[in-house]
C-alpha cells in the first residue's frame, strides 16, 4: 500500500532526477554504460585513421578502392537493480535509515534508465528471493518497480547474498548492467565464489550504503545494541579489543579494507553512498569517472 507520504517522496525524487538529467550526468551515464554490441550501418571509403580490422576486402576488390564497414553502437541496455531489503537496512545514526536511502537511490536509477529508454528490472532479496520483476521498457514497469521499493514487506529479516547471486547467475542476462544496492556486509562459505561468477556475467556495480558509525565508531564505553536481523540484544564495550586484538575502530576499518580488496580482486566498481540525502553527487561523480576511464 502506497501512502500519500511515499507518493510525495517518489514525486520529489522524480523531479530531482529530471533536473540532474539536464546536467552532464545524462551524457556521462550514456558514455559510462555502453550498449550491448555493435550493429552494421554502412560501407564507406577508407579514411586515414580507420581501424584496418574493419576493412571489407571483397567490397574493396569489387570497387577498386579500400572500403570499410561502419558500425553504430546498439543502445539496447538492460539495467537490473539488486536490492537488499533485509532488516540491516533499519539503521541510521543521523535520522535517515539505510533502507530509505536505498529506495531513493534505486528510484533515481530507475528514472535515469527509463529516461534513456533502457530496459530495467529489479530483484529484491534478504536471505531469500523476496520479489523479482523481469526487465522491461515501459512507464508502467517503472511505476511498479519504484512502488515496490518503498512498500515491500520482506518475509525474512536476515541477510545472505547467496540466493540473490545464484538467481542472477542462472538468469544468464550476460552483458546486462547490475547495480547491487546493500551495505555489503556478507559472509558465507559460497559468497566469494558466487560474486566472482556474477562479476564475469554482469557489468557489476556495487553501491555500498554505510553510516558514518560503520566507518568509525566513537569510544563511549559500555553500549547496549540490538541486531535488527535476529533481535538479539547485547552489551558491548566500545573500548575493548576483540579476540584478534583489534579495537572496534580497527575492526570496522579491517572489514572495509577486506571488502575493497574483494571488489578490486574481481574488478567490481563500487560507490560509497553515505546515509545522507545528497546522493546525486556521488552517482554523478562515479558516472563521470567511469566515462573518463573509457576514453
Amino acid at each position: 500500500m502506497i501512502t500519500e507520504e511515499i507518493r510525495q517522496k517518489i514525486k520529489r525524487i522524480k523531479i530531482q532526477t529530471g533536473r540532474v538529467m539536464h546536467t552532464t550526468l545524462s551524457g556521462d551515464y550514456t558514455s559510462a554504460f555502453k550498449g550491448s554490441g555493435l550493429e552494421f550501418d554502412q560501407l564507406r571509403e577508407y579514411q586515414i585513421g580507420d581501424d584496418i580490422r574493419n576493412l571489407d576486402w571483397n567490397s574493396s576488390a569489387k570497387m577498386n578502392r579500400l572500403m570499410v564497414k561502419q558500425f553504430i553502437e546498439e543502445r539496447d541496455r538492460t539495467i537490473i537493480l539488486c536490492i537488499d531489503v533485509s532488516a540491516s537496512g533499519i539503521y541510521g545514526s543521523a535520522g535517515l535509515l539505510r533502507n530509505e536511502l536505498i529506495a531513493q537511490v534505486g528510484a533515481a536509477l530507475t528514472f535515469i534508465a527509463n529516461h534513456h529508454k533502457d530496459k530495467v528490472g529489479a530483484l529484491f532479496f534478504s536471505d531469500v528471493i523476496e520479489e523479482w520483476i523481469p526487465p522491461k521498457r515501459s512507464s508502467v514497469q517503472v511505476g511498479n518497480i519504484i512502488e515496490k521499493m518503498f512498500s515491500i514487506k520482506p518475509r525474512s529479516k536476515k541477510t545472505n547474498a547467496e540466493a540473490a547471486l545464484r538467481f542472477l547467475i542462472d538468469l544468464k542476462k550476460k552483458n546486462s548492467i547490475l547495480f547491487f544496492l546493500s551495505d555489503w556486509f556478507f559472509d558465507s562459505p559460497a559468497y566469494e565464489k558466487l560474486l566472482r561468477v556474477a562479476a564475469l556475467e554482469y557489468d557489476l556495480v556495487a553501491l555500498r550504503f554505510l553510516d558514518d558509525r560503520e566507518h568509525e565508531f566513537i569510544d563511549i564505553g559500555l553500549l547496549e545494541v540490538e541486531d535488527p536481523e535476529t533481535g538479539q540484544r547485547v552489551t558491548i564495550d566500545t573500548s575493548a579489543k576483540n579476540t584478534a586484538g583489534l579495537s572496534l575502530k580497527e575492526a570496522l576499518s579491517a572489514r572495509l579494507i577486506k571488502q575493497k580488496r574483494l571488489f578490486d580482486k574481481y574488478k567490481i566498481d563500487y560507490v560509497d553512498i553515505p546515509l545522507k540525502d545528497d546522493f546525486f553527487g556521488h552517482l554523478a561523480k562515479y558516472f563521470h569517472a567511469r566515462t573518463k576511464r573509457q576514453i
